[in-house]
C-alpha cells in the first residue's frame, strides 16, 4: 500500500497576490518520443473564428442507483457529488458533462478511432473505473457485444438507454473493490490523476481482481503545458493557471503529475508486458496537420469551458482563495489559451500491462 501522501513544507496561498502555496514534488515527465509538431503559418493571433466547438457555458462503499445517491452537492453556482461528498473536485453537471463528452471525442480523434491499445483477444469481463457520463463504457460495449461492460463512478450521471452488455454502477475506486478475484479481463482507467489519491493501492487491488493474462491501461495527460520552440513565455497565463491547479492538489492529497509514474507503479504491483502510446495534444490550431488541428480545436474549447468548473473547487478549498479571486485570475487564463503565438501542448500518454499468465 501506499505512504499518505506528504503534507505540503509551508501553508497554501490565500489569494492570487500572494506567496504560491508549495508546488508537488517534482515528478520528471515520462519519455516523450512523439515527434514535434509542425506549426501552421497562416494563423491570427488570437482564434475566436475557430470558437465552432465551444459550448454556450462555462464494498459499503459500493451501491446500485437508488434516490440516495442520485442526490447532489452544490458550491460556488456548480453542481458535485453526494456520494462519498468532497472526494472528487470537480462539478458533474450538465456543463462539465458535455465537456468530458467532448474529451472522450478528442483522445478518439488523436487515436485514430482505438478505444484502447492493449492488445485484447475476446474480452469478456470490463471496468472502466470512473466512467463519468459512461461515454467510453457504451463505445466499448459496442465494439464487444460479447462483453460484459460495468462502469464504476461516484456520480450517478450515466444514461438510462444503453447497450444490454453495458451496466454502471455508483462507487469509490478507492475503497475496497467488490469485485472477485481473477474475475476481470480488462481494467480500463482515463483522466483519473485529477481523482485518485492512492494509485499503488488503487492497481494492486486492480491485478487481484484481473484474470491471469488480463491486462490494465491507463490513459492520461502529463499535466505540464510544454513548448518546443521557444514561443511561451516565462509567465504564460495558462501554464501558471496548470501549476495553480496541480498545487490546490497537492494540498488537498492529489498528485496531479502521477502520470509520470504510471509504468514505474504498474511494474511495483505486478505487471508485465509494460507498453506506451506517446503523443502530443496542442492547445489550439496552430498545428499544419488537419488531425492535430482538429484535436487542437477541442483541447482548446475544453480548457475554455471548463476553467471555471477546473479552478473553482481546488482554488477555494485547497488554496483558499475566494470565488471573486478566482474569476479575476481566469480573466487573463482565457485570453491565453486563444493565443496562437503560444504553441503549446499537453503530453498524453497511454500506458498498458498484463497481469502475468502463472
Amino acid at each position: 500500500m501506499a505512504d499518505t501522501p506528504v503534507e505540503p513544507a509551508s501553508p497554501p496561498a490565500t489569494s492570487p497576490k500572494s506567496a504560491k502555496s508549495p508546488s508537488s514534488p517534482a515528478q520528471p515527465p515520462l519519455t516523450n518520443t512523439a515527434a514535434p509538431i509542425e506549426v501552421d503559418p497562416a494563423l491570427p493571433d488570437d482564434d475566436d473564428e475557430f470558437d465552432g466547438y465551444a459550448t454556450d457555458g462555462a464494498s459499503g462503499a459500493s451501491t446500485s442507483i437508488s434516490s440516495s445517491v442520485r442526490d447532489f452537492a452544490f458550491e460556488n453556482n456548480r453542481r458535485y457529488h453526494k456520494f462519498r461528498e468532497g472526494s472528487y473536485h470537480f462539478p458533474n453537471d450538465d456543463l462539465e458533462q458535455a465537456r468530458e463528452d467532448m474529451k472522450h471525442s478528442m483522445i478518439v480523434n488523436l487515436c485514430d478511432g482505438k478505444l484502447h491499445f492493449a492488445p485484447l483477444k475476446n474480452p469478456q469481463a470490463v471496468l472502466d473505473v470512473g466512467t463519468g457520463t459512461g461515454i467510453w463504457a457504451v463505445d466499448m460495449a459496442d465494439e464487444y457485444p460479447e462483453a460484459d461492460v460495468l462502469g464504476i463512478d461516484l456520480s450517478p450521471i450515466q444514461p438510462e438507454w444503453v447497450p444490454p452488455n453495458a451496466r454502471f454502477m455508483v462507487d469509490d475506486a478507492e475503497a475496497e473493490w467488490v469485485h472477485k478475484p481473477e474475475s476481470l479481463d480488462y481494467i480500463h482507467i482515463r483522466h483519473m490523476t485529477s481523482a485518485i489519491r492512492d494509485w499503488p493501492k488503487l492497481l494492486a487491488q486492480a491485478f487481484r481482481a484481473l484474470k491471469p493474462g488480463g491486462w490494465i491501461e491507463l490513459q492520461d495527460f502529463y499535466m505540464e503545458i510544454t513548448c518546443d520552440d521557444g514561443t511561451m513565455k516565462d509567465d504564460d497565463p495558462v501554464h501558471d493557471w496548470l501549476e495553480n491547479v496541480s498545487k490546490a492538489l497537492y494540498v488537498l492529497g492529489v498528485d496531479l503529475k502521477a502520470a509520470a509514474k504510471n509504468p514505474a507503479n504498474l511494474h511495483a504491483a505486478g505487471f508485465v508486458g509494460i507498453e506506451k502510446y506517446v503523443s502530443r495534444v496542442p492547445i489550439g490550431v496552430w498545428p499544419r496537420e488537419e488531425k492535430l488541428k482538429t484535436v487542437g480545436l477541442y483541447n482548446r474549447a475544453i480548457m475554455s469551458d471548463g476553467l471555471q468548473g477546473i479552478s473553482v473547487g481546488p482554488f477555494t478549498r485547497g488554496l483558499k482563495w475566494t470565488p471573486e479571486e478566482v474569476e479575476l485570475y481566469l480573466v487573463k487564463v482565457r485570453k491565453g489559451v486563444m493565443n496562437s503565438k503560444t504553441h503549446s501542448y499537453l503530453p498524453f500518454y497511454a500506458v498498458y500491462g498484463q497481469k502475468p499468465v502463472s
